[in-house]
């Protein structure tokens, strides 16, 4: 009898036992379920904390928000007959002793018009420097509406001591400024910038690349080539322009394969170094007749583009890739 009762206490302590353990259990399975999500909610919040300047930035990119400005490979758009004036603003941050200055106060543009403009940076200093440049528009609401192919605000830029430089920036405001009904009251847009000592001078392009006096730099054209002219051509294949591998020495409007403007088949140009800068300056001013829309205002560029042209063409094939389009209109 009494080792029964004693057999019967302790299957009844094993059931509590159990069931204590069965209810932690459960209340550790509930608490999981409020935990994990918290966890999750936590790591994306580090996250976005983390990239939040990234993505920051990419959004206003890509709306024109707290105007940020655009950045195209070109200008592609009709010019229409509406202009506006477009005036230049420039600060130096503390710390940066550096000048920084617009060399043009302001200049009127067509909607559409790729325009040149300069700006003048000194460095008072004994040793280089690395600066960044920030940038925006004013009235902000037209940030969705300024393009801009060339500027030294894309990278980190490095000037020497007591170094100064003229540094191009390319621009046009889109046509489609002048449709929208939200811009009727704006006469005049302010592109502004402030230079800041780099946080990150690693990798900083030298000013001095601006620098007319410098012979002309390959490598630098490389660069230039991939931002402004590979959008439209290769140098191995034809895609909306004709190939450019070999084509110094070559006939105007021969590259095997391309569908050529009857204007650029009879102009009778062999491109030599002059020749192709002047194509660059102004393809339609150089030959009447041709579509060729895009052009590469700033001396410099045009030299540098040139010389890497030069130099690839003992490389043929051996630059950029074609990437798989249409071809475009014949040149």
């Amino acid at each position: 009898m009494r080792r029964k009762r004693a057999k019967t206490r302790a299957i009844t302590r094993a059931e509590a036992e159990g069931r204590g353990t069965a209810a932690v259990q459960k209340r550790q399975r509930r608490n999981l379920i409020v935990i994990a999500p918290c966890l999750v909610a936590i790591a994306v919040m580090c996250v976005l904390v983390a990239y939040s300047p990234t993505l920051y930035r990419m959004f206003c990119a890509a709306t024109g928000l707290a105007g940020t400005t655009q950045r195209v490979a070109a200008d592609t758009a009709n010019i229409s007959k509406q202009t506006i004036t477009v005036a230049f603003d420039t600060n130096v941050a503390p710390g940066l002793p550096w000048r920084f200055v617009p060399d043009q106060g302001a200049v009127t543009v067509h909607l559409g018009e790729q325009k040149l403009v300069y700006f003048t940076a000194e460095n008072f200093s004994d040793r280089p420097i690395v600066g960044h440049a920030t940038f925006n528009v004013t009235p902000l609401r037209s940030g969705i509406y300024f393009n801009k192919i060339q500027c030294f605000c894309f990278t980190e830029e490095r000037l020497d001591g007591h170094e100064t430089v003229n540094m191009p920036v390319v621009f046009y405001v889109d046509p489609a400024f002048g449709k929208d009904p939200d811009m009727r009251d704006i006469a005049q847009l302010t592109l502004g910038y402030t230079f800041f000592r780099s946080a990150d001078p690693h990798n900083a392009k030298d000013l001095s690349r601006f620098l007319a006096s410098n012979p002309p730099n390959p490598a630098d054209g490389r660069d230039l080539f991939h931002e402004q002219c590979a959008a439209c051509h290769a140098l191995d294949a034809n895609a909306y322009g004709p190939k450019l591998g070999g084509v110094f020495g070559r006939r105007a409007g021969t590259a095997p394969g391309y569908s050529y403007s009857a204007a650029l088949q009879d102009a009778g140009v062999t491109w030599s170094a002059d020749n192709l800068d002047r194509w660059l300056a102004g393809p339609r001013q150089f030959i009447p007749g041709v579509k060729m829309p895009v052009s590469v205002p700033d001396p410099i560029a045009r030299r540098d583009i040139v010389a890497y042209l030069q130099q690839e063409s003992g490389q043929r094939g051996g630059g950029l890739k074609a990437a798989t389009v249409t071809p475009g209109p014949a040149y």
